[in-house]
């Protein structure tokens, strides 16, 4: 159903439509301009002069994304201004289009500082991005077209869509390759629908084709989804956001070509990563390494990457699998996604953003108002204003209710009115407000009343749902136990269904495969997933706590907190240092809220047993320390000549390493160095007398280039001169994995150690954990 057919007025997605409009946009248009998104356009288009600005070629889909957004928010609430707005950037980007219908501003600007992304010509690599910009040029301009008639930005990106088709292509003379960063095969497909015209569906099936044939030179990788033919692919494997957005475009093909054998591979796919790859909280992808997938049941909290965009990609993923199938089990993908991870990347303010989403932190992270890659903000903005079609889907007559929000919408001939407090409350009412007719409105039962939350045996509830209740004008139905409650009638104006799902809170225990998920357990309400933040402790802390699974656990609503949100509370057990056990209360809040109130502890799963929580550790020598890393060799240059060091975390957060491929806690890895001399320095808030060392390796493997101990290392400490030198008398260096590996040496008193290590041939390393003892 097209959003701008669904009104709402509820107390929970109206509040942040309305931030998004007001905040998000307007914030996310000015971060574009300060930081020259706008100027690479008008200097390709000759208005200004000057050098390019940016570190990245695709920084030309951050003014897309957020005019898609303004777009479909203009639909909804017309606003001169913005209007105005949107077509003078829009003239800005027309201009810039070269003749034959090319866009993409660092190759035209011949910025040769970002060559190692586009080469030397245009359409030289396959990681260039200029594919995806065009992907977000067109979906951009069809929702501007959408919202507003006009065909100025629609023409720009046909234009670019038919060089497209020119330029790639099975046929002799056309480039052979698959899209690198997918999102064009979606585009083309919403291209295709707007104007009818055959060639833009046949690009996009030429780009799904085309994935894993390892043509025109092209080397495969797992990192783009291209190591093998989707109709080949068992694992979702790769850069998830690249992952969701190719899936999603293969599904457009797929349903509107009637390709089976696609459909069919995507739920083979769909299967591994709802099973095996599925946070909590609705987001993919575990690793920063290649923001991307890890092997099947590696669900790390702490270290859990869950990006923004790869949360959005999950939902348009999921919507499309539901249209195809009119299965419930994607839209409970789709409303977890939506109400926990996607929520969580912007700030209640609107103007903060979370590029990563994690499910446990120390207080490291913070939201940011922008980034050098800026993906995420601009793709919030787009899509939150979005949000109201994902509510219906219609099928001939029939309608499908999938989400709830209190609201109007208009469906064919039929007006349906919601009104419910979801997802604070479980009772809702639809009423037909206007038309009839004979046809059938199914309603969906959500997972979060059944036995398993992702409908599987990756998560499961411990406790058994309550039953809920339906009636239609008083009169109680009692129908099966299925996804959608089915209610076949002639309906008239004024007929009204009542809907009760009792909100309980209910405790989730992960697959035993999920390790760092092992004695602990979560915590959620309808589709909220909650957290323990340290706001809402006594002491600030949360790893130190743990819930028995006797101890009951109420909830209430707080319309002064955190714009309004439902809070858990109870009794928790908190361990001293000592090994005593306190007896404390706990408070909750939404998963998706956490960080409004600056940097603290939180965690989603929380020990239910003293096994799995951790006292809270004393400081040390090192755990005080300031981190830093450079390359090496050693340097003892003046301060105006140094290099600059950069913040290296993970190595002194005093999280005990379970083996030397323990990636669940942080860690610090010298990220796409191989056989190269990197450091790690401490320095330390005074001078410290010092002689030993313990240094935990980082050992484990990776797509995109294996960690391992290192060939060798040296430790340095920083003179009364403030020059490194190395320390004497050291015990040798030894490189041992799984292991603390211990080095003694005369004692020296410094403000400072580093290590040098010298990586192996061909691979690179890290740092688990770092010890400084007197």
């Amino acid at each position: 159903m097209p959003f701008t057919q669904v009104h709402l007025n509820d107390g929970f997605w109206l509040p942040r439509i309305e931030i998004n409009r007001t905040v998000s946009i307007p914030s996310a248009f000015h971060e574009c301009e300060v930081n020259g998104r706008f100027d690479n356009f008008a200097i390709a288009a000759g208005l200004i002069k000057g050098e390019h600005k940016g570190d990245f070629s695709f920084d030309d889909t951050d003014p897309y994304k957020v005019i898609e957004g303004a777009s479909y928010s203009l639909a909804v609430h017309y606003d001169a201004k913005l209007d105005h707005y949107l077509d003078s950037v829009i003239n800005i980007i027309a201009k810039a289009q070269e003749p034959d219908g090319y866009l993409t501003t660092c190759v035209t600007n011949k910025c040769t500082r970002l060559s190692g992304w586009w080469g030397t010509h245009k359409w030289e690599k396959i990681n260039s991005h200029e594919l995806y910009n065009s992907g977000h040029l067109i979906e951009s301009a069809v929702a501007h077209y959408r919202a507003t008639g006009k065909r100025t930005f629609l023409n720009v990106a046909i234009k670019n869509a038919d060089l497209v088709c020119k330029t790639f292509g099975p046929n002799e003379g056309q480039i052979h390759r698959p899209g690198g960063h997918p999102i064009i095969e979606m585009a083309l497909c919403k291209l295709y629908k707007v104007t009818g015209n055959k060639k833009y569906l046949e690009g996009a099936k030429y780009f799904v084709d085309e994935t894993g044939r390892c043509t025109d030179g092209h080397r495969p990788s797992e990192y783009s989804q291209d190591h093998m033919p989707i109709l080949q692919q068992q694992e979702i494997v790769g850069h998830a956001v690249r992952a969701g957005y190719l899936y999603s475009g293969v599904a457009d093909v797929a349903a509107l070509t009637g390709d089976k054998a696609y459909q069919e591979a995507l739920e083979r796919i769909w299967e591994n990563m709802s099973s095996k790859k599925l946070f909590i909280t609705g987001g993919i992808g575990s690793r920063p390494q290649g923001e991307g997938f890890g092997p099947d049941y590696e669900l790390n909290n702490h270290t859990a990457y869950c990006e923004t965009c790869a949360a959005i990609a999950n939902v348009y993923w999921n919507y499309r699998m539901f249209l195809a199938t009119g299965e419930s089990k994607y839209i409970d993908v789709c409303e977890r996604a939506l109400y926990n991870n996607v929520l969580s990347g912007v700030s209640l303010s609107g103007d903060k953003f979370f590029y990563d989403n994690p499910l446990e932190s120390d207080g490291e992270h913070e939201r940011q108002k922008w980034f050098g890659c800026a993906c995420c903000p601009g793709n919030i903005t787009r899509f939150v204003a979005s949000v109201p079609g994902y509510i219906y889907a219609r099928q001939g007559k029939d309608i499908f209710v999938n989400l709830y929000a209190q609201g109007k919408a208009k469906i064919g001939n039929i007006e349906l009115e919601q009104t419910t407090d979801y997802p604070w409350d479980g009772k809702i009412r639809i009423k037909v407000t206007k038309g009839s007719g004979k046809f059938a409105i199914k309603l969906r039962v959500p997972s979060w009343l059944k036995t398993s939350p992702t409908n599987n045996d990756l998560y499961q509830y411990q406790d058994k749902a309550k039953t809920y209740s339906v009636s239609v004008n008083g009169k109680a139905l009692y129908p099966e136990n299925r996804d959608y409650i089915e209610i076949s009638r002639s309906w008239k104006k004024g007929d009204t269904i009542e809907l009760d799902f009792p909100m309980d809170v209910r405790r989730i225990v992960a697959n035993d495969n999920a390790e760092d998920d092992r004695g602990k357990v979560a915590f959620e309400r309808g589709p909220i997933v909650f957290c323990l933040e340290g706001a809402d402790q006594t002491d600030h802390k949360v790893f130190n706590k743990y819930i028995l699974d006797s101890a009951p656990v109420s909830a209430h609503f707080e319309q002064d907190l955190l714009n309004g949100v439902m809070v858990l509370e109870g009794s928790a057990k908190e361990l001293q240092q000592d090994g005593e056990v306190k007896d404390v209360k706990f408070r909750a809040i939404p998963y998706s809220t956490w960080n409004n109130r600056g940097s603290e502890q939180m965690e989603v799963w929380i020990a239910n047993t003293p096994m799995a929580a951790v006292a809270t550790p004393l400081p040390t020598i090192a755990s005080k320390a300031q981190t830093f890393c450079n390359r090496g060799p050693i340097q003892n240059d003046a301060p105006e000549t140094a290099p600059v060091d950069s913040w290296a975390g993970g190595a002194n957060d005093q999280w005990e390493p379970k083996r030397s491929s323990d990636t669940s806690k942080p860690y610090h890895y010298w990220w796409l160095k191989q056989g190269t001399t990197e450091a790690i320095t401490y320095q330390f808030d005074q001078a410290y007398e010092v002689s030993n060392v313990q240094v935990y390796w980082l050992d484990f493997d990776h797509y995109d280039g294996n960690f391992r101990t290192p060939e060798s290392w040296s430790l340095y400490y920083k003179d009364a001169k403030g020059e490194w030198q190395e320390v004497e008398g050291h015990t040798a260096y030894t490189v041992r994995k799984d292991c603390y590996n211990s080095v003694d040496f005369t004692p020296v008193k410094t403000t400072g150690l580093k290590i040098l290590a010298k990586l192996q041939k061909g691979e690179s390393g890290g740092v688990l954990e770092w010890k400084v003892n007197k």
